[in-house]
């Protein structure tokens, strides 16, 4: 019996591992939020505000099944900024001065 419950933890664990690993990012985000802005860093509790908010949405992604294929995500994005870089002029500044 204490087998069969073990491998019933461990499956469980290892399908929602997605999900936990993203709610103790969201927990520590939260944390680190509330620390930060009590000694005055608000640029970092900004920072991490925002890290929180895309574990939250990885989260619910995750629990809506939803998957990402960061690999394709960031092919389809360099080929359209490349596409994008070709119809700048030849003597279009690369930097602002």
């Amino acid at each position: 019996m204490a087998i069969v419950t073990t491998g019933v933890a461990a499956t469980g664990l290892a399908i929602m591992r997605g999900p936990l690993i993203s709610a103790t990012l969201m927990f520590i985000a939260s944390t680190l939020n509330i620390r930060l802005r009590k000694s005055d860093y608000h640029g970092l509790a900004v920072v991490v505000s925002g890290l929180g908010i895309v574990a939250s949405c990885w989260f619910a992604a995750a629990l809506l099944g939803i998957t990402f294929d960061f690999p394709a995500i960031w092919a389809g994005t360099k080929s359209f900024m490349v596409q994008m870089m070709s119809y700048a002029p030849a003597d279009y500044p690369a930097t602002l001065p």
